[in-house]
């Protein structure tokens, strides 16, 4: 029976490499998927899902009005070999749109593989990570560390000096450069390692 899946984690922990990898084991053994990313996600090139470790497939670009359930259910019409429903960057999906995912295993009884953040860098939920933590069957952590070496589940904003944001809108695009992944303690100190190297010397 087909479930939905909900794969959360902090920034850079591998995300949409074990999406891409999920998604090449199925075509590999002759079946179709379908990719979703938010059209929103503009750091790499438009309807491409793309890992940090140079992986990158073809994707449907959503917008937050787009309707997957429909979408897929069309693409049902041209292919009767789709078997798995991929979604990078989940936590950019609405309310409805989680509902509609539900709707494509309830309905359409085919497993869809969503993968995201839980929250954001006031360690508020996103949208739709909260949806998904409501209405997934399964759920998964994908681990990756703090700079500290303790498991990291928090996302501290940065400005340019490495200081912690703790004000501004949710939806603000970036990597790296804006980013880091944190333990909780250090989340709620609002330390970075390059800050911490700076204020030791």
């Amino acid at each position: 029976m087909a479930k939905l899946y909900f794969y959360y984690s902090a920034m850079n922990a591998g995300k949409s490499t074990i999406l891409l990898q999920a998604s090449y084991n199925y075509q590999e053994r002759g079946m179709e998927t379908l990719l979703f990313s938010p059209s929103v996600d503009t750091r790499y090139k438009a309807g491409t899902i793309f890992s940090r470790i140079g992986l990158e497939a073809a994707s449907h670009s959503f917008a937050k009005n787009d309707n997957l359930y429909e979408f897929t259910e069309e693409t049902l019409k041209k292919t009767k070999n789709l078997k798995c429903v991929f979604v990078d960057e989940a936590q950019f999906l609405t309310k409805a749109q989680v509902f509609q995912l539900s709707d494509i295993v309830d309905k359409l009884n085919i497993p869809v593989l969503t993968y995201g953040l839980r929250s954001d860098f006031c360690g508020e939920p996103f949208e739709g990570s909260l949806y998904l933590l409501i209405l997934a069957d399964k759920m998964g952590e994908i681990k990756t560390v703090c700079h500290c070496g303790a498991k990291a589940i928090m996302n501290m904003r940065m400005d340019a000096e490495h200081r912690k944001v703790t004000q501004g809108e949710q939806l603000e695009i970036g990597g790296n450069e804006r980013y880091i992944a944190v333990c909780r303690k250090h989340f709620k100190l609002g330390e970075t390692a390059k800050l911490e190297v700076t204020l030791s010397s």
